[in-house]
């Protein structure tokens, strides 16, 4: 499933539900047990994208923040380590 543009799908939505006037956030999940990709491989992951907070993510939340025009942190993204 990846490469699919799903997280691009994902930010075009959050953008035009907000010039629709609607309030609008991310939460990424991610099925790694990892609680970083900042420790993956970048070959098997992508790039690593860093966050204002300093939390490493992957290039979704980068996405994210410029289409939606907000500042992301680390609780805008979950991923199976941290949760189990």
């Amino acid at each position: 499933m990846s490469g699919l543009g799903k997280g691009i799908t994902a930010s075009s939505i959050g953008y035009l539900l907000k010039k629709a006037g609607i309030r609008v956030t991310i939460l990424k999940l991610d099925p790694y047990l990892n609680i970083d990709p900042g420790t993956m491989n970048p070959y098997q992951h992508g790039e690593v994208f860093v966050l204002d907070d300093g939390s490493e993510t992957d290039l979704d939340l980068g996405h994210y923040e410029r289409f939606i025009d907000a500042n992301m942190t680390k609780d805008n993204n979950a991923t199976a380590g941290q949760i189990y």
